[in-house]
């Protein structure tokens, strides 16, 4: 979905620090794995000077998805309240109405309805299982300890899928296999990636640089910077996420995050509204701007 946002919305972006950033990707304790209400990440992007984020909690189902990760359908609307508290309560921050939404074979009845149902800004789109209710752990999961390519190759086949559904506005977190060790390099996943990122190109749809993978085990972003690569060259459009599942992780490594944008090649980034998105430009960094060490390891990031 592309088109201008208002006058009235847009600041100047011309040569945006770090700090100005929209964060496109936090959560919220109503999933079970997160603290903080939305009003607390709104008070840490205030005190960050960062001037917009999303609230971007798991989005529920109505099938018992990945039910341990999300709130129930029955506290969606005390989501909606909260998110509105957040507003009146912070007005110096721009906060955006949003959902991540799993991607599962059959979502799309349920998730369009809903998605239709809600006054949504941007919409992310996700794979955290690949076959949820398998009995197989081996099959379950987005990894495969014992066939790796398998994982790989099922993983993007998914992610194709989400773009062709034409719900979704951002893919996040695009190589997560890596974080539960499969190996992922650019000569293991670019047979199966690139098949991928071309329906995210035709999708219209944009990818984030995730930097939640900065306090996980793999030690760096989501996804890696041949991906990133990949993805700048089909002219995909980018969001910035945290992935911040605390308050303090609000725009948590965006300094490195955005060096590492412009070292795959993008020029620009894109920011939402009532799902149209308008770009940016980030070709130049802020003086003296270099990246810091993200905060310290969370056990919580789901």
């Amino acid at each position: 979905m592309t088109s201008a946002i208002s006058p009235l919305y847009v600041r100047d972006m011309s040569n945006p620090p770090h700090s100005a950033l929209p964060d496109y990707h936090t959560h919220h304790q109503l999933c079970r794995h997160a603290t903080g209400r939305t009003i607390d990440y709104a008070r840490a992007a205030r005190d960050k000077g960062i001037g917009e984020f999303a609230a971007t909690d798991h989005c529920p189902t109505d099938i018992g998805f990945g039910q341990e990760h999300r709130m129930h359908l029955d506290q969606f609307d005390e989501y909606l309240r909260d998110v509105e508290q957040a507003r009146e309560a912070v007005p110096e921050v721009k906060l955006l109405l949003g959902v991540e939404a799993d991607y599962y074979r059959g979502c799309e009845a349920f998730l369009a309805l809903f998605l239709e149902k809600h006054p949504f800004d941007i919409i992310l789109g996700s794979i955290h299982f690949r076959d949820y209710f398998s009995g197989d752990p081996r099959k379950k999961y987005v990894t495969h300890q014992d066939d790796h390519q398998t994982a790989w190759r099922e993983y993007y086949q998914l992610t194709g899928e989400l773009a062709d559904t034409g719900l979704y506005d951002v893919l996040t977190h695009m190589d997560l296999p890596k974080r539960f060790g499969a190996p992922g390099d650019e000569k293991a996943i670019r047979e199966y990636a690139l098949p991928s990122l071309d329906k995210i190109a035709g999708a219209g749809m944009a990818i984030e640089i995730n930097t939640s993978g900065f306090i996980h085990d793999v030690n760096e972003q989501y996804p890696a910077l041949h991906v990133l690569g990949w993805a700048a060259e089909r002219d995909i459009g980018l969001v910035f996420g945290s992935d911040s599942h605390s308050p303090d992780r609000v725009g948590d490594g965006f300094e490195a995050a955005l060096q590492l944008a412009r070292a795959a090649g993008f020029k620009k980034a894109r920011r939402y509204h009532q799902r149209q998105w308008q770009e940016y430009p980030i070709s130049h960094l802020p003086p003296n701007s270099e990246p810091r060490t993200p905060s310290s390891p969370s056990t919580i990031n789901h």
